[in-house]
């Protein structure tokens, strides 16, 4: 099959403006695409398709896609590449057709980008269907022609990083326990040699004094497990890591306070801040990037057994802080203070952090963008200029004083894991108290809840678990890598 891109006509005459790979396989099949696609009535629209079988004995089928306004670029408004997102939609709804037609492999017009087009070609095809009998056809993409073929590559490495956050996100939470989480990373970074590995055990998590984390882990039968990753692509070994720093809870019932059944069974994707970060390392290396990453993600479930926590047990945090623990299902933020505390042992250039945290995020900002605490300006201007170019949009939130006095303000214990006005702020307060775990000047906690799924809003990803904002992440440790080159 073949997947090839047309603009929407500038005029109203309806001449189809094919791209460059267009124009030559119109001239290939002496103008026939082009007289039967005026045949066919009003120009393509942005995402619209139209099917040509037969018009040449190497493409059984031609999918040709709209691509909308030829020269679409930077949306103020949008806060993101048009052409890029346009050129990601089309290319994945060209090539579910040809999966739909049962057709193995699939060639894709560049499209002037061979970089978003091998992301919408990847990123559209991809589906979880790993424990049912039947399966859909796998169709193969492959760039059509040869010019790009570098872009083209990057795109897919890119594409394969978010697909393995959706695969773990997706997989169900007895297939992935902590440590099936942390071998399935291990495994994917084996074949890198400045890659090291290291699974953490229970009694490691204990020397250290991860008080909070091991509150929530002892509610579960599976035992935590504490994943720290050392990538060294740097030119020197010893400079300054990026580290990210993920929420792994590979499933939340909630706890003690148990949530509602309805739903709960999406909470197998509540590690989506662990397989963001640790994708984002594989893609790195895949990429080789030229600098040092650590990845840390503290790895568990947060149960309703007899030995759970309880609303007002306070316990006590790696940095000697104690936590009044008066919701047991804000537990994500336990994890991550303790993985917080051990992140200011690497001396590092930044600290970023993501969680699927709050369902006040999915209230603010639904699924359009990832909500940024940052006590930093130039760490944010790196991650937005990043967002905008993968189309996976990012949302800069308050870090007020205002939030921190209100988990602050705690009867029992020098901060409580909810604010004492419960849902107002709710995203605010929870990154307060996040705040209360760092000293280090370039902070970052993104709030991934509500990009977690995906039902139909990002048309290049199908229904199910999203892996955002991996592909942000990647281009912002790309960006900073150049940093330290130039």
């Amino acid at each position: 099959g073949l997947v090839l891109g047309v603009y929407s006509s500038e005029k109203d005459d309806g001449a189809a403006q094919f791209t460059s790979a267009g124009d030559a396989f119109d001239r290939l099949v002496s103008g026939k695409l082009r007289a039967l696609l005026s045949l066919c009535g009003p120009p393509l629209k942005k995402g619209k398709t139209r099917v040509f079988h037969g018009l040449h004995q190497d493409y059984p089928s031609v999918v040709v896609v709209g691509l909308g306004k030829k020269n679409a670029g930077i949306n103020e408004q949008e806060n993101w590449n048009e052409g890029k997102e346009n050129i990601r939609t089309a290319v994945a709804v060209g090539c579910r057709h040809i999966q739909d037609l049962e057709i193995p492999c699939v060639e894709v017009d560049p499209c002037g980008d061979a970089q978003a087009a091998a992301e919408g070609a990847v990123l559209g095809l991809h589906e979880y269907n790993e424990l049912k009998q039947k399966k859909k056809p796998v169709a193969a993409p492959q760039l059509h022609g040869s010019a790009e073929s570098q872009a083209w590559q990057k795109g897919v490495i890119y594409a394969e990083g978010q697909n393995l956050a959706r695969y773990l996100m997706e997989a169900p939470a007895n297939y992935i326990t902590p440590i099936k989480f942390a071998e399935h990373i291990e495994k994917k970074l084996r074949t890198f040699s400045n890659v090291k590995v290291h699974i953490r055990p229970e009694s490691w998590i204990t020397t250290q004094e991860m008080g909070a984390f091991l509150s929530v882990a002892k509610g579960s039968a599976e035992p935590p497990i504490f994943l720290e990753i050392h990538y060294l692509g740097g030119a020197n070994t010893n400079d300054s890591p990026l580290v990210f720093v993920g929420k792994g809870v590979t499933f939340d019932s909630g706890g003690i306070s148990l949530k509602p059944s309805s739903g709960m069974d999406a909470m197998r994707a509540d590690m989506g801040g662990a397989a963001t970060v640790c994708s984002a390392i594989v893609t790195a290396a895949a990429l080789n990037l030229p600098l040092n990453i650590i990845g840390l993600a503290p790895l568990c479930e947060n149960m309703p057994s007899g030995k759970a926590n309880k609303p007002g047990d306070v316990v006590r945090a790696k940095n000697g802080k104690t936590i009044q623990v008066d919701n047991t299902d804000a537990e994500g933020r336990l994890l991550l203070a303790d993985a917080l505390c051990y992140a200011h042992n690497f001396n590092a250039r930044a600290i970023v952090n993501a969680a699927t945290l709050t369902g006040a995020m999915d209230v603010a900002l639904g699924s359009a963008a990832t909500g940024v605490f940052t006590n930093s300006s130039w760490l944010w201007t790196h991650l937005y200029e990043a967002s905008i170019l993968t189309g996976d949009r990012v949302w800069r939130m308050p870090l007020f004083e205002h939030y921190t006095k209100q988990v602050t303000d705690c009867p029992l214990a020098d901060v409580s894991n909810i604010g004492k006005y419960s849902r107002a702020g709710g995203a605010c307060t929870a990154a307060a108290f996040l705040k209360e775990f760092v000293t280090a000047s370039h902070w970052a906690h993104l709030d991934i809840a509500g990009v977690m799924s995906n039902k139909d809003e990002v048309p290049y990803l199908r229904k199910g678990m999203a892996g955002r904002p991996t592909r942000t992440l990647v281009e912002f440790a790309a960006r900073l890598s150049q940093d330290s080159h130039n």
